[in-house]
């Protein structure tokens, strides 16, 4: 819900105006309009800019609404890159100053955000919504005052601004300001009765006050409206935990996740529900499936629940260096190939048994080996392995099948995912960081090999919504924690080859070769097999590389003599 509240920070326009309905209009009215349509505005812009018709102030407009829409697109770099532009043209071009704030802190850079916050209120002090924004980067940090101080500035400047009510009000609720949290909230209903913020978060400030009627009367009603509604269920979940209830509890988490199993938020507080109830190897199972992050933001509430996972998850570790064999080895490799709602690859099948052959060979002591798993198999799939990680040196997944990243997530396709939307893929496909979750356990080396960088095989039915950035080739680049290396048959953005349909892929028949070399560290190990696929593909295929083992040790898929 927070995303989906955060992204109207960076709506530029409210309203229709008459010259954006007026076809006569011509584009430099319709966007120097701030009250035009959005789209309107954005095409008119863009016309404009294309056409290299603009300079100065104007070219500064037109370059805000461009990094406006990169920003609703999830693109933030571009969106960085093009409101720098517009700044040079325009140093005091206040909103353009927000939105590369706002861009800066999807991507992570929150002292970058911050100074850019800043700098638009030292230009205009009235100007409601970075107070608003930088407010929600103090929540996130646990600054409540300093939260509370600046939302507080931002009602003022902006008294219609919904956002600025509705966060005060949680803030609010965590300082325990409950009657101050009601009377925001209700505020905020004056604005806008059907915001369903208003009752998903005020859902929680009522169960922390323990009037659970009024608080399952919140939540009830906004999921009856919206039943695959993600975040009142979390929310409706945590006021069962609240009451005590840890089976109703446990029954909107089990939800939650049916919906989208790789919702972080259900995962750990279901595992806190194990947890309590002993279960401790599902508890570690559902902690590590909510730990594990390839980006650097995380809306308020998932980084609080991916707080809480990463803490307990360390906290039930086993903590006996020999409670496993020494030098134990596991891989699960996954080849999906026979896809029911888009075209079948021949190939995935075909390697993935290879390289289970190969893994065999050098001596590890566990290979599973899957192909073409729905959805569920899918999950089960990491579940099972990660038990296994769990009493290993070494855990290592291959996959190879459909794989792409959408909205700045890179997901993994099971076989039967219907992706009728962009959107749909945080439910319909694994989240690739799901599969580091898999391999966290393992005590020295965690390696993830996709060969997945294949062209987007629902593109051409899927609907693109304006708030997702939708990538048609490949993965995007990630940053994945110390220990980790994940590997990508093609560089992020392009694709792999996927064979001719008789032999391997270029990438599985080098990986499969040059892994059975003696004495070849895998750092080089995939440095040779980067050059070995450059080289077979005719420099159309550059295997990539992120993250690396542990530094203080040699890694060999065969030691040798």
């Amino acid at each position: 819900m927070l995303r989906v509240v955060s992204l109207t920070l960076v709506i530029l326009a409210a309203g229709v105006s008459s010259a954006a309905a007026d076809p006569r209009a011509d584009d430099l009215t319709i966007c120097r309009d701030r009250q035009a349509e959005a789209q309107a505005r954005a095409s008119a812009c863009e016309s404009l800019l294309k056409a290299e018709q603009l300079g100065g102030k104007d070219k500064a407009i037109a370059l805000s609404v461009r990094g406006n829409t990169q920003i609703n697109k999830r693109d933030y770099d571009h969106a960085i890159e093009t409101l720098s532009i517009a700044l040079d043209l325009d140093p005091d071009h206040v909103i353009a100053l927000n939105l590369r704030g706002l861009a800066y802190e999807r991507s992570g850079k929150e002292d970058l955000a911050i100074a850019d916050y800043n700098l638009a209120l030292q230009k205009r002090p009235t100007y409601g919504v970075p107070y608003n924004n930088r407010g929600v980067i103090q929540l996130r940090r646990g600054a409540l005052q300093s939260a509370l101080d600046d939302f507080s500035l931002s009602i003022k400047y902006t008294p219609k601004f919904l956002l600025g009510w509705t966060n005060r009000a949680r803030v609010r609720t965590l300082m325990k300001d409950f009657d101050g949290a009601l009377a925001d909230f209700a505020v905020a209903e004056t604005i806008d009765p059907a915001a369903p913020q208003i009752a998903g978060n005020r859902c929680i400030t009522y169960g922390m006050m323990r009037q659970f009627d009024q608080a399952f009367a919140d939540c009830n009603r906004l999921i009856e409206k919206q039943p695959k509604n993600v975040f009142a269920i979390n929310n409706r979940a945590d006021v069962n935990m609240m009451k005590g209830d840890f089976d109703a509890a446990l029954t909107d988490y089990n939800t939650a996740i049916q919906i989208n199993p790789n919702n972080v938020r259900a995962h750990s507080g279901r595992g806190q529900i194990y947890e309590r109830r002993k279960d401790l190897a599902q508890a570690r199972a559902d902690y590590r499936a909510a730990a594990y992050s390839l980006t650097r933001f995380d809306e308020i509430d998932v980084a609080r629940a991916r707080a809480t996972a990463q803490e307990r998850l360390a906290a039930l570790m086993p903590q006996t260096p020999g409670s496993a064999p020494t030098g134990r080895r596991v891989a699960l490799v996954i080849g999906n190939g026979a896809y029911k709602n888009v075209h079948a690859l021949p190939n995935p099948p075909r390697d993935s048994k290879l390289i289970a052959s190969v893994l065999r060979e050098v001596g590890f002591q566990t290979v599973i080996s899957a192909s073409d798993l729905t959805r569920e198999k899918f999950f089960d799939a990491l579940k099972a392995f990660a038990e296994e990680a769990e009493k290993a040196d070494w855990a290592v997944v291959y996959y190879a099948g459909h794989g792409f990243e959408i909205g700045g997530v890179n997901y993994l396709v099971p076989v039967d995912a219907k992706l009728a939307a962009d959107k749909d893929a945080e439910t319909q496909a694994v989240a690739l960081e799901q599969v580091i979750a898999a391999v966290g356990a393992a005590r020295k080396m965690r390696l993830v090999v996709l060969d997945a960088c294949r062209d987007n095989p629902f593109a051409p039915i899927m609907q693109r919504t304006l708030s997702l950035k939708l990538v048609d080739k490949g993965f995007s680049n990630i940053e994945p924690g110390a220990g980790f290396m994940v590997v990508y048959a093609a560089k992020h953005g392009e694709t792999a080859i996927d064979g001719d349909g008789s032999a391997n892929s270029p990438f599985a028949t080098a990986l499969a070769r040059e892994i059975k070399q003696p004495r070849v560290e895998i750092r080089k190990l995939f440095d040779i097999i980067r050059d070995d696929v450059w080289a077979a593909t005719r420099h159309e295929q550059q295997p990539f590389t992120y993250g690396s083992p542990p530094g203080r040790e040699d890694f060999y898929f065969v030691a040798g003599k």
